[in-house]
Formats: C-alpha cells, structure tokens, sequence
C-alpha cells in the first residue's frame, strides 16, 4: 500500500546531556518527553485505529469505539488544520493508502503526504497564507457529495491556522482581536467563543459546508475537559455559544475590538447575521456528523508515569486540567512537592509530580519574552529557593508539548532549587528573577541561566506537560556541572 515514508515521533532536545545533568534532572526531562512521544499522530495512529479490509475502526481516548466501512462511500475525503495535522494526514493516509481520495489540511509543521495537500498557515497569530490555506480547505469540504465521506484532522493551533474571516472581517481585524485576546489571559474557550463568530469556517460552520456528505472528524485534543466545540474552534461541532457571549468575553476582558468586528458582533446578537449552528441543528440533527477524541493530555501523562515508575519513583497525576494563572500554578505545585519532600504526603518520595491543562498569562502594558511555561518554571524555582530544605532535591520540567511555548523558539524549561540563589554560585538572583517574574520576561534570565528546553517543531499538541521530580528525602542530586555550565550553553540552538 502506497503512502508517505514512515514518521519519526523521538523528540530531540538540544543540549540533552547538559539538562540531563544529574538523574533527577535526567528523569524529569525523560517524563515530558515521553509524554509528547505518545502524543505524536504517528504513535496515536497506530494505537487508535485500525483497518480490517475496508472497514476503518476508531477506539477513543476515553475507550469508547466506532467504526466506519469506507467501502459504503463514493469518495472519502481528508481536511484539517492544527500544528500537528501534516503529522496526522500523513499517519492516517498510510493507514488508508489508496482509499483517500484526496484532501487538504492546513499546519505550520508541514511534512511530505501524497494525497492530502499540507498547507501552510501561522500560530499563534492567523495569517494571509493561512486564510489562503483555510478557503481549499473548507472548499474541498463544501466539493463533497452525499455519498462521500470527509475525515476531519483536528488538533491544537487550529483556531489560528484555520483562519477564514467572515464576511466583513478583515485578516488584520482578525489579527488584532486575536493579539489581544492572547494577551488578556482569558481561556482557550472564551478566546474561541470570539473567534467561531468571526470565521466562516468555525464553530460548526465547516462541517456545514460539507453537508450533506457524512462526517468523521478524529481530535488530538489541546484543551482542558477535551470539549469538541473548543478543539480548533470547532469546525465540525456544533456551536452552543452566541454573539452575546462573545461580546461577553471582549467586555470580561476590557478589549476595543476593531469596528469590523464590534458591528459584526453587535449584528449577530441583533439577530442580523447568522449564528453558528447550534446542538440539534443543521447538519447536526442526524446524526451524519460525529467527532471523536484519540489523543488528549491523558495520552501525555500516562506515558510520563510509566517512565517515572519504571526508574523507581511513586508517580502521582495531580491533574490533567490544570488551569489559571502560570505563575500561581506554580506556586501550587512547588507547595506539594514541598510537602513531599518534607513529611512525605501526599506521596513518598522518590516521586514525581505530574499535570497537564492550560496555564495562562495575563500581560501587562509592556511586557517581556516569554511563554507560560517559563514563566511557570521561574516562579517554581523562585518557590523552592524560599522553602529552603524543603525544597532541596526538587526539579520542575514545564513544556508545551508542540514545543512552542507563548511566541518563542523554547518549549519551556527544567529548573532545580539551585537556580535561584542570593549567593554568588547561584545562576540567578532572587532579585532577577522576581523582577523578570514581575516583567513577563523570564524567557532571558532563563536563556541565560541555561534553563530553556528546546525541542524545535514536535508533531503534535496535546497542551501544557509538567514533571515535577521530588528526589528521596534525606538526599540531593549531585549539581553534575549544571550551575558552572549553564551561562554557556544558554543559547544554543535547536536540533
């Protein structure tokens, strides 16, 4: 069966054996990266799908299951859009070789397919090549016929990638509107609430646009509680927010939104322009459409266990849906592996802490670098530098799993008790670190210090990944060289 060449999902880490310095530090990096490995399509592929002659199965990250016999359709279809949907295409069109018809996705990771066309699009922030992308995409939906079927390819960054602006909205209304919802620190769903009303592909609309064609829309799910609607904004769901709820939003969070958008808003709400269709509505009053999780931050946290176990260490999930402000979050996790460190609960040390879920930042005036997982992986460091002993022998991995965190070339960082220090063998001061805390511009104290993990692109996205590593009470990790060496490799690159 003809197809793309096999992926690769390993994730490189520039300056590996500097980060892996001591086995703490080595473990904790060996738990995210784990993580992200499992969550890659090609692992996700293999592990939820199969075909049996022309008969597509689906087994579902919550173990539920579907099926599909693609025989029983004229054509099948691909469209898409996320950072890993390239990586998808490619893993489901070697599955399914010759019986894809064609297709498209759009993806800023972009790798070699024969029947489904990678195209190119940006993240965070929507682009022309990305409104250019979105129109074939949502147009070889709308070419399907009733016999046909269009397998739908949706991961993280989509709501970005996916950009169409509806009519009357501008690319650069829409840049704007989005700019500033990622810098109010308000959810992934409040932002897509704006944004499904925004677009002509959103919120159920694409999946529109392919009826009355059947629909099998497979997510890797980026958002916390793995809501359909909110997974790339949706473009096969149905839409249970409003227009009134996405004034909301701009209001909750004080954004002018350009007038473009505000009229656009405004007229929904008055009933104006239409609104997105809706649970039980057109084309989801039939049951033709369907939408099914295979991969979620579950899938990242399960394999970040199974390595934590297999060295020895009691692992413990605190959470897959971890959410709020970056720097509190941390404040809360370093407080319970403190306590383990200290009297042993709620876990016995050797142990390793793990979540997943989305942490946030809201940005001043004037802010600095960063993303949110660095500015989690400072305000930890901050933390156990105060708690004094107990937070000795404590290291903190915090990573976006599509290696990207916020707008830099990092994907997070791996920090220890001693990089924040008030003595002179310290990489950073108390008081550099707290006022880049304080800025919103830890991605240069961390580059300095040596902290930064960086992966390049990594195929998937299944949100924020954490490790925290309580070494056994009574020890510390060797420094293995990490302090004297961490100002010179700082700023190394990526593979």
């Amino acid at each position: 069966m003809s197809g793309p060449p096999d992926a690769d999902p390993s994730v490189t880490v520039a300056d590996r054996e500097r980060h892996a310095s001591d086995p703490p530090r080595e473990l904790a990096l060996d738990c995210v990266v784990a993580g992200i490995e499992a969550a890659h399509p090609a692992a996700v592929v293999a592990d939820a799908l199969a075909l049996d002659g022309d008969v597509l199965t689906v087994a579902a990250a919550d173990g539920t299951a579907t099926a599909r016999d693609l025989a029983a359709y004229d054509r099948v279809v691909v469209v898409g859009a996320g950072n890993a949907a390239g990586h998808f295409a490619a893993a489901v069109e070697r599955l399914l070789g010759d019986r894809i018809d064609g297709g498209a996705v759009v993806t800023d990771d972009p790798v070699e397919t024969e029947r489904v066309a990678v195209l190119p699009g940006d993240h965070p922030t929507p682009s022309e090549a990305g409104v250019e992308s979105a129109r074939r995409v949502r147009a070889v939906a709308a070419d399907a016929g009733e016999s046909d079927l269009v397998i739908g390819l949706l991961t993280g960054g989509g709501s970005a990638l996916l950009a169409a602006p509806a009519e009357g909205v501008a690319l650069g209304d829409l840049r704007e509107t989005t700019d500033a919802l990622l810098a109010s620190g308000a959810t992934i769903s409040e932002m897509n609430a704006v944004r499904k009303h925004l677009s002509a592909v959103k919120g159920g609309r694409l999946a529109r646009a392919a009826a009355p064609a059947d629909a099998l829309a497979l997510a890797v799910s980026d958002v916390t509680g793995d809501d359909p609607a909110v997974i790339a904004s949706g473009p096969l769901s149905p839409d249970p927010t409003t227009f009134g709820d996405a004034i909301a939003v701009l209001d909750r969070y004080g954004i002018d939104a350009p007038a473009a958008v505000a009229d656009r808003l405004e007229g929904g709400a008055a009933g104006e322009v239409a609104e997105t269709p809706g649970p039980g509505e057109s084309p989801f009053d039939g049951g033709g459409v369907d939408v099914w999780i295979v991969a979620n931050a579950r899938t990242a946290l399960t394999a970040a266990r199974e390595v934590a176990a297999e060295r020895g260490y009691e692992p413990l999930v605190l959470s897959a849906r971890m959410r709020g402000e970056a720097r509190e979050a941390a404040k809360a996790h370093a407080a319970v592996a403190e306590e383990c460190r200290a009297v042993g609960e709620p876990i016995e040390p050797p142990a390793v802490l793990l979540s997943a879920g989305e942490v946030t930042v809201t940005l001043g005036d004037d802010p600095g670098t960063g993303g949110p997982n660095g500015e989690f992986a400072l305000s930890a460091a901050l933390e156990l530098d105060a708690a004094g002993p107990d937070g000795e022998g404590i290291v903190v991995a915090s990573l976006d799993t599509d290696g990207i965190d916020g707008a830099t070339d990092a994907a997070g960082a791996l920090v220890d008790d001693r990089l924040v220090s008030d003595g002179p063998e310290g990489p950073l001061t108390r008081e550099a670190a707290a006022d880049a805390l304080d800025a919103h511009d830890a991605y240069p104290v961390l580059d300095d210090a040596g902290a930064l993990l960086r992966t390049g692109p990594t195929g998937t996205n299944v949100n924020d990944l954490r490790a925290v590593v309580v070494a056994e009470r009574g020890g510390h990790s060797d420094d293995g060289g990490a302090r004297a060496d961490a100002r010179e490799g700082g700023s190394e690159g990526t593979k």
